[in-house]
């Protein structure tokens, strides 16, 4: 007869405390506080291991105060607050123990020790209970059918265990902690009788009431001041029983689950592999990612090779087993030989080294190959180092490797080649043939699974911790180029990136097959993507320095003013940047409400708090135009001086492909997406990106593309025929919500109107469009519920869509890109309502991001097919900006808004405008 295995119990606030104060609070490569998460992640997997098949349920305690409190104002009073750096890894241990499939209590109004005592006294009817835990209060639940387990000390402990831990059994536990306190909880006990005193009464007299049933025998018992333990007793028995009442555990409290729903749910293994990743658990990523390659390849053995490229030649990616051929090429046998190997190979992997992160201004020092895992070669020729061995000419090898970099037909992979495209072009390579990019491959896989370095991927795909550049450049101020490292160091690190990336593609690449809708949107959208991008980044945009000194200059004469004021209406001078200071002056010397507080208790002055102050008092209205000016000034007019080419003259941003989650691109050095065009300065901004001579400035941007994404997804007739129509979308709402005619909109009506469309597709409530349109949360609500009433097709939509990614835990853009959803079915309401919102609004902005891609693609093959005297310079949002010479600038318009209106096919019609001018801001 097989036994029934025991159901574990587990104090996961007692773990939560002990982990913290008992291992290193932060892990020494990252500066993030872990402490705490591997040492009850570590509990619980140690637990797996040491109880296999037993059901494993892990209790926390709950926020707020429990019934304790209504007993004892002081309970737990003296406990101070939970540390920084402890409360931020609660978050992530609730995330991993969810991804173990481990069920997860938090019961309001009681602590974790009542709720484990309550299922622990149901259980100990049917099956035998393990309670883990470093606790001492629950020795009271020990019983024939209970038993403690401590991982951290590895102890377990039955009724024999108590006795010998303690002195008594474990029906007496309660009495003991009656009788001494705990100055942890601020029990207080007995005063006057520690530990040696409550364990000799009760051995010699029995239980709490027992002992105050026989003060009288207290004077004659072999205790130190045994006579003057009968009074103190006597004095504190109120106290004494409260005590007891304090450190009883809970055991009938009322709950939404039973025995039997503990019961573990399949691991998400991902996201654990994400998560372990992340805060670089890298024996459990190792084990992790061995389980996966193994069900990744089995998979791909189901799936056959039907959709294996005509460029592929994917075989299953190796452990790191045995000793990896790296070689360094020094020889031009060496190199001769490599060179062969290359151009007879389907496909192989290159990555560059160089000087430079600056794309435009990196020199290449040496180059990279691997065409089998585990064997790779490093090239080096740009080592400058006193005493570096001697190396190829630069100049023979880049022209022996330039036919075959140039050569389309030559499949290449790489790690983001975006960039070794550009770096490659400062030594006049255009490079072609790029077949496979592993940053990519993973971005599609997975937009929020992890990040998409080569590092991170190693760790999550291979188990495998590369060779950071820190370990051999070092750090900080003291860090060098990648020229002045040793080549002993040099070729290991730049051979292993070629290695990693050749086998990461192939671990990821049948994950990428198994889905037609993925590798569609990796094949047709983000692939083609990186030439464009390349170009539009080397083209980059022509600014005027003037302009923007001339603008930072009045800006700054501006703040000055606008300082003045503020201290005008402070009554005195303070500094504008301190949030204590002008905490100060707003809360105590001007006596303004306090409406929010940080999370340390203190009056907020954050952004949204004085855009809702500014609507009733003048200060914070100046506070926040002083912030916004300083923000331009710092951000913009100082910045981009400073960020012009010297060669070129232009700006030149970096366009990040797997950063957003959505599928939107995003941009550094500057970021262009988020220069304010709301604001006249804000707008100034864009008057300094200016054509230069002998071109114009054009602009192309999609017309409210998300709503007509909306409209499309919901079906909703009323949406589609306003858009089919012509219609100014936000009158045609404001007429249907008021119930007015179209011409009859008020400029209120459309305002109101246009909250409600964008406030709807983002997922704001009630409470936020109130706050917007500065109306009560009642009105604001029946402005909702009428546009539901007249479309109701967008209501269905979004009820569907929470319903789909409750089941799929992802949703999908028109094209297939996937946005996963990690928190659609958390026990944790703000979150689980958070992941439903993006749900909704996902497939909205991540089809815009894939039409303007596409759109993109189109519109570059159009002007180097055409040889039309244009080009494309930036991307923003929604929008394309080009240079154009203006003889060219009729075709070009009327070209442009045909391929832009193909990109994507809605059953609406995408509307396109156009905009000419001397400088971005006249033609937007």
């Amino acid at each position: 007869m097989t036994a029934i295995k025991p159901l574990v119990l587990v104090d996961g606030s007692s773990y939560l405390y002990r982990a913290f104060h008992a291992l290193p609070p932060l892990n020494t490569s990252t500066g993030q506080p872990t402490g705490a998460i591997k040492g009850v992640i570590n509990m619980l997997r140690r637990l797996q291991k040491d109880y296999p098949d037993s059901p494993i349920a892990v209790v926390f305690d709950a926020k707020g105060k429990t019934f304790r409190d209504d007993m004892y104002s002081q309970y737990k009073a003296q406990r101070p607050p939970m540390p920084d750096d402890l409360r931020s890894q609660v978050e992530p241990i609730n995330a991993i123990v969810d991804a173990m499939g481990l069920p997860r209590l938090m019961i309001d109004g009681v602590e974790a020790d009542d709720v484990i005592g309550t299922l622990a006294a149901q259980a100990g009817r049917e099956r035998p209970v393990l309670v883990s835990t470093g606790d001492k209060d629950m020795a009271q639940l020990v019983n024939e059918h209970v038993t403690l387990v401590n991982t951290m000390t590895d102890t377990v402990m039955d009724i024999a265990g108590v006795n010998e831990k303690f002195g008594i059994p474990p029906e007496l536990i309660i009495d003991f902690l009656a009788l001494m306190g705990d100055k942890v909880d601020n029990i207080p006990g007995v005063a006057g009788v520690g530990e040696k005193t409550a364990l000799a009464l009760l051995q010699a007299l029995g239980s709490l009431e027992d002992i105050y049933n026989n003060l009288e025998k207290v004077p004659d018992l072999a205790i130190r001041g045994a006579k003057g333990i009968a009074k103190k007793l006597e004095d504190s028995r109120e106290q004494a029983f409260l005590s007891y009442a304090l450190a009883t555990i809970k055991c009938d409290v009322p709950l939404d689950v039973s025995v039997q729903d503990l019961l573990p749910t399949e691991p998400d293994n991902a996201r654990l592999l994400s998560l372990f990743t992340e805060f670089e658990f890298k024996t459990w990523v190792q084990e992790l990612s061995r389980h996966e390659r193994a069900e990744s390849l089995a998979q791909s053995d189901l799936l056959g090779d039907d959709n294996i490229g005509a460029n592929e030649s994917v075989e299953e990616a190796p452990a790191f087993a045995g000793k990896t051929d790296y070689q360094l090429i020094l020889t031009q046998s060496q190199f001769d030989d490599w060179l062969k190997r290359l151009e007879a190979a389907p496909l192989f992997a290159f990555d560059t080294e160089t000087t430079s992160l600056n794309y435009m201004q990196a020199r290449v020092v040496g180059v990279s190959f691997a065409i089998q895992a585990g064997q790779a070669a490093y090239l080096p020729f740009g080592h400058d180092y006193l005493d570096a061995p001697d190396q190829l000419d630069e100049n023979a090898v880049l022209a022996a490797l330039k036919p075959l970099l140039e050569d389309a037909g030559k499949a290449k992979l790489g790690q983001n080649l975006k960039y070794d495209a550009n770096v490659l072009a400062n030594h006049g390579i255009a490079l072609r043939g790029i077949a496979e990019d592993t940053m990519l491959e993973s971005y599609v896989l997975d937009s929020v699974g992890s990040r998409h370095d080569m590092d991170t991927l190693a760790l999550k795909h291979l188990g495998h911790s590369t060779i950071h550049f820190e370990d051999i450049a070092g750090k900080g101020a003291k860090q060098i180029t990648f020229n002045q490292i040793a080549l002993e160091q040099a070729g290991p690190y730049a051979a292993e990136d070629a290695d990693i990336t050749l086998r990461l593609h192939q671990a990821m690449s049948p994950q990428l097959r198994a889905c037609s809708s993925l590798m569609s949107v990796y094949r047709d959208i983000e692939l083609p993507l990186v030439p464009v991008l390349s170009r539009i980044e080397r083209n980059g945009a022509f600014v005027s320095r003037e302009l923007l000194s001339k603008q930072s200059h009045e800006l700054g004469l501006k703040m000055q003013a606008l300082e003045k004021e503020a201290y005008d209406l402070a009554g005195g001078e303070f500094n504008l940047a301190s949030p204590k200071q002008l905490g100060e002056i707003l809360f105590e010397r001007l006596s303004i409400p306090v409406i929010k507080k940080t999370p340390k208790g203190a009056p907020s002055t954050a952004e949204e708090v004085l855009a809702e102050l500014a609507h009733d008092y003048p200060l914070p209205k100046v506070i926040l135009e002083h912030r916004g000016m300083a923000k331009l000034k710092s951000t913009y007019t100082d910045k981009l001086p400073l960020l012009i080419d010297p060669a070129t003259g232009r700006i030149h941003t970096s366009y990040h492909q797997a950063v957003a989650a959505t599928g939107r691109l995003s941009s550094s050095d500057p970021n262009l997406q988020n220069i304010p065009i709301r604001s006249a300065e804000g707008r100034r901004i864009r008057q300094a990106f200016i054509a230069p001579p002998g071109y114009v400035i054009l602009a192309a941007d999609y017309s409210q593309i998300e709503l007509r994404i909306m409209a499309h997804l919901s079906g909703d007739r009323g949406l589609i025929d306003a858009f089919s129509r012509g219609e100014d979308i936000h009158k045609a709402t404001a007429a249907e919500v008021f119930g007015v005619a179209v011409n009859e909109v008020s400029d209120d009506q459309r305002r109101n109107a246009k909250a409600i469309n964008f406030g709807l597709i983002y997922g704001m409530s009630a409470f936020g469009l109130a706050r917007q349109l500065h109306l009560g949360r009642k009105e604001a609500q029946q402005y909702i519920d009428l546009y539901f009433e007249r479309y109701p097709g967008v209501l269905r939509y979004m009820e569907e869509t929470r319903v789909l990614a409750s089941e799929k835990g992802y949703v999908e853009t028109l094209f297939g890109r996937r946005l996963y959803l990690p928190e659609i079915n958390a026990s944790n309401g703000m979150r689980r309502q958070a992941a439903e919102r993006t749900a909704i609004n996902a497939p909205m902005q991540g089809t815009a991001a894939d039409i303007i891609k596409r759109a993109m693609i189109a519109v570059d093959r159009y002007l180097s097919d055409s040889g039309v005297d244009a080009r494309m310079i930036m991307q923003v949002h929604d929008e394309l900006v080009l240079e154009v010479a203006p003889d060219a600038l009729d075709s070009v318009k009327s070209e442009l808004v045909k391929l832009m209106m193909a990109a994507g096919d809605l059953s609406v019609p995408l509307e396109v405008g156009i905009g000419v001018g001397a400088n971005w801001d006249e033609a937007h």
